[in-house]
């Protein structure tokens, strides 16, 4: 999310530095000066030339040697020079991938989701809570309104039904959607989620509800926790 270029490269050439300026080496590393051929930009809008160069610090491989690269077909994720078309900087000390085709289907995905004008905002916590217990045992509802970085609407709904697996949805704009279902994993939906709810539900959230529904409202999130996974 932090990357303005995207690139699918080659690697044609490399060079060790040997003196090491700049932000301090890890041990186990190596600074590289690399040159690559531009495959194709997979997210950008600046002008970028066939040829880029860059620099990376790459893990040594058993023996302590700078593994083979050449003619590796990488990912990158970066940022423009300013003046120097032919020059990115990497985002992060592990902003370059070896190219795989499922690396590159999701990269794409993910970048065309990234892109879209109904793109999931990041959430920021959660904004109020309620349940509402159903005519039979077991049987009720939990609706949860999430709080976003740009204010735009995002709730999840937890149903039970007796006899039924508990089912919950996440509905993205002013209306609840129950059949939209939860997203799918590795998608952006799905990261805003994992990576930015709550390890619980705040009690200012359930201020306004009894014990009981209170209960069983955390319980309900706890599920949504569960089916989404970690952040990883």
């Amino acid at each position: 999310m932090g990357a303005p270029l995207v690139i699918d490269a080659r690697i044609r050439d490399l060079i060790r530095i040997k003196e090491i300026s700049g932000a301090a080496l890890a041990p186990g590393r190596a600074r590289l000066y690399v040159q690559a051929d531009v495959l194709a930009l997979i997210r950008g809008s600046n002008p970028l030339s066939a040829q880029i160069a860059y620099v990376a610090d790459v893990p040594l491989d058993a023996r302590g040697k700078v593994p083979k690269l050449k003619k590796q077909r990488v990912l990158l994720f970066a940022r423009p020079v300013a003046g120097k078309s032919g020059e990115v900087q990497l985002t992060g000390i592990d902003s370059a991938f070896t190219w795989t085709p499922e690396l590159d289907a999701l990269t794409r995905r993910i970048t065309r989701d990234l892109v879209a004008s109904n793109a999931p905002p990041a959430i920021t916590g959660i904004g109020n809570a309620f349940h509402v217990p159903g005519a039979l045992p077991g049987e009720g509802e939990t609706q949860i309104f999430l709080k976003t970085g740009n204010a735009a609407p995002i709730s999840l709904q937890i149903l039970r039904r007796p006899g039924e697996q508990t089912r919950w949805a996440v509905s993205l704009g002013d209306i609840v959607d129950e059949s939209a279902g939860a997203p799918k994993r590795d998608t952006l939906l799905w990261f805003r989620l994992a990576c930015g709810l709550p390890k619980e539900l705040p009690a200012d959230a359930l201020s306004a509800e009894s014990p009981e529904n209170a209960a069983a409202a955390r319980q309900d999130y706890q599920l949504v926790l569960r089916d989404l996974g970690p952040c990883a």
